[in-house]
């Protein structure tokens, strides 16, 4: 009979509610708890489109470029100006592999020296290289020959170096000054060898800007420029008879 009795008090337990209650609390706990999503992994698409294959090294060396990739500078067939030569025109665009980098280069025309000289993108300002002057500042430069010749009262061979490195500069009223200053009329002295040098090169590179700018051909330029200075000075004469008077 004990033994009976035992065995009953364990069958009570198993069934008492409070086991009951705990499985069904843990029920609940283990749907509360969130489930874990993996994280998606998006595939690369690959394109099957293949690199071009440059089979040559000089296409490697020397790529033209359109002009419509080339931002804020020049473009083929526009002319410029570059100090130490004067006008030119950009006769392309192209990339040069130089010292194992790729550089993007203009390629300007100097038809007068019958010389070509590539200059790269990055370095247009560094190297003074400039567009054509306008219209309106055409006028600035007729007013400018139209002035009284400043000529400094030192030794030629001085005087000689600053109008070079005025001719040179890049800068088209410095280039004017130069033409004015060393213009010479038939009614005054004749110039030196040098001088006359020196007037005939400043001359030649505003006349072919002039041409330009005003679409004519550079001899036009010269004859335009000439009269403009032959009249100032018929002037400035005519002005100092009239005080010696």
């Amino acid at each position: 009979m004990a033994v009976a009795k035992k065995q009953q008090i364990k069958k009570n337990k198993k069934k008492s509610p409070k086991n009951a209650e705990k499985k069904k609390i843990t029920k609940s706990v283990e749907k509360s708890k969130p489930i874990k999503k993996e994280p998606v992994v998006k595939k690369k698409v690959t394109s099957n489109k293949k690199p071009p294959v440059i089979k040559n090294k000089s296409q490697a060396n020397n790529i033209k470029i359109s002009p419509s990739k080339v931002k804020d500078g020049f473009l083929p067939e526009q002319y410029v100006v570059y100090p130490s030569h004067g006008v030119g025109k950009v006769i392309e665009i192209e990339k040069r592999e130089i010292a194992g980098q790729m550089l993007e280069m203009y390629v300007i025309e100097f038809e007068k020296e019958k010389m070509t000289q590539r200059v790269p993108v990055a370095k247009i300002n560094e190297n003074g290289v400039r567009k054509v002057s306008t219209k309106n500042q055409l006028k600035e430069i007729f007013e400018i020959l139209t002035g009284k010749a400043k000529i400094r009262r030192t030794m030629w061979s001085r005087r000689a170096q600053e109008y070079e490195a005025k001719i040179n500069s890049g800068d088209i009223k410095l280039l004017t000054e130069v033409v004015r200053d060393l213009f010479r009329s038939d009614s005054q002295p004749e110039q030196s060898y040098s001088e006359r040098q020196l007037y005939e090169a400043s001359r030649e590179r505003l006349a072919r800007e002039v041409a330009v700018i005003e679409k004519t051909d550079e001899q036009k330029a010269i004859v335009k420029m000439e009269t403009i200075l032959n009249n100032s000075n018929e002037r400035s004469d005519d002005l100092m008879s009239e005080e010696a008077n």
